[in-house]
């Protein structure tokens, strides 16, 4: 009688070894690695003789582009870089209870309502369950087919079926393969589910194919990070349970660009695009507060506004605290020494909170300027220029360099009503200088000023005396 082999896997990274260990040699991880049963080598079935055609140069290759499936939704369009594109495997993840079956319900909706098969397929919820939600979300698309299903071999019968052009598996920690012996989520069956859905997807006519992922305290994909590698696209729904606005990220997509975002507001209908979210952003600021300032970040090809608030006070502890929420705290850390160094400010012994309003995340160097001008402001306890919006990324020595893009930030703060815009003296790649001066020039018919500055002294100068 053959003998039972166990592997011992790390349920973080994957890694394989002949015994328990407390700790993965792999990922560093303590009390990751449990013990599976070992798959025997047919049981994932042998691959058929090849039919593939033979290889061809290089030259030859068709690159006519299939044509995409637009999802009715905006914002979740601007994302995947156009629209659905068939055959392909995507990825979201988000925190539990933020919005994804939210929106991947909505989303199916839509596409179903243009005269498409949809098929969504939950293994968290039952079918009634299903249609409470869809009643509440005002989904009844006739053309979206729904299951409650966590067997893969059951799904890809159904899929084989129906033959749709979208298939939403709500979550791929809930599929398991009956061949494989592991519980649903494992490493094992979570890496063997992907690779059969993505072959289901890259057949000839196959359907593009949504998993929804689980996400782990760390806020990574629960599972193998193979699967996000063998996925077309990784998406990532975030937000905070507080806030009613949620963003929708892109983190790889080999269809468009992983800069673009997608805006959201939670309502009682389910999620609504938001359109302008600058404006959104940048409706209760308060006026003539010190410690206020907006900056301009480039998300993919929109420009969005955002308030960054800053409180300066004196510490009690001998070590005085740097809170960063919403921006890069190591950065927050370096305009603090630069401010000190060459500004003239004096916060060593001063307790700082940086923050964006609006639960918004800017990791882009172009936020310097606004994040400086916030803390200077509130350290001299005056209001900064309601009416201007800083761009510039801050050096070492106290310069303020150029960024990409400085028309379109201008124009965007022109059209919000804004007067003034402090922009580096020389402009980045790409934007349209004025006559002899290197500063990028309003676009036409604004009443906007632009004040170009070459240093943050110059800029705290004009924001706040």
């Amino acid at each position: 009688m053959d003998r039972t082999r166990v592997k011992f896997v790390c349920q973080n990274c994957g890694h394989e070894t002949p015994k328990w260990l407390g700790r993965c040699p792999g990922c560093g991880e303590w009390n990751t690695i449990v013990e599976e049963v070992a798959v025997a080598s047919g049981a994932r079935g042998q691959a058929a003789a090849s039919t593939s055609p033979a290889p061809l140069p290089l030259v030859e290759v068709d690159v006519t582009p299939e044509p995409r499936v637009p999802t009715g939704i905006g914002e979740m369009d601007r994302v995947l870089g156009g629209g659905i594109v068939p055959g392909s495997l995507v990825l979201l993840g988000g925190d539990p209870g933020i919005g994804k079956s939210t929106l991947l319900l909505q989303t199916c909706d839509r596409v179903a309502r243009q005269g498409r098969t949809v098929l969504y397929v939950s293994g968290e919820e039952s079918l009634q369950q299903t249609r409470l939600r869809a009643e509440r979300l005002g989904v009844a698309a006739e053309r979206l087919l729904v299951a409650a299903e966590t067997d893969l071999n059951a799904i890809r019968d159904h899929i084989a079926r129906v033959s749709p052009v979208l298939v939403v598996i709500d979550s791929i920690q809930t599929t398991f393969m009956p061949e494989i012996p592991s519980s649903p989520g494992s490493v094992g069956q979570v890496r063997e589910c992907a690779g059969a859905l993505l072959r289901v997807a890259k057949q000839a006519g196959g359907p593009a194919i949504i998993l929804v992922g689980h996400v782990t305290k760390d806020g990574q994909i629960a599972g193998p990070r193979v699967l996000e590698h063998v996925v077309d696209a990784v998406l990532y729904f975030e937000g905070e349970t507080y806030q009613t606005y949620r963003i929708l990220r892109a983190v790889k997509n080999r269809f468009g660009s992983t800069n673009e975002i997608g805006v959201f507001e939670m309502v009682a209908a389910g999620l609504a695009e938001v359109a302008n979210p600058s404006a959104v952003f940048l409706s209760q600021r308060p006026a003539a507060v010190p410690g206020s300032a907006v900056v301009c970040a480039m998300e993919g090809t929109r420009p969005l506004l955002v308030e960054v608030q800053a409180l300066v006070a004196s510490t009690v502890f001998g070590t005085p605290r740097r809170t960063a929420s919403g921006v890069d705290y190591q950065r927050l850390v370096l305009l603090l020494a630069v401010l000190e160094k060459r500004a003239g400010l004096h916060l060593g012994m001063q307790d700082v909170y940086a923050s964006v309003a609006g639960g918004v995340k800017v990791s882009e160097p172009a936020a310097d300027l606004g994040i400086a001008v916030a803390i200077a402001s509130s350290h001299r306890d005056r209001p900064a220029d309601p009416e201007a919006v800083f761009i510039g990324e801050v050096g070492l020595g106290g310069e303020v360099r150029a960024v990409a893009q400085v028309g379109r930030r201008v124009a965007e703060a022109a059209s919000l009503g804004f007067r003034r815009c402090v922009v580096p003296r020389q402009t980045g790649v790409g934007d349209r200088p004025s006559s002899g001066t290197g500063t990028p020039a309003a676009p036409d018919g604004a009443a906007i000023q632009v004040v170009p500055v070459g240093t943050v002294g110059e800029a705290l100068a004009i924001a706040v005396g």
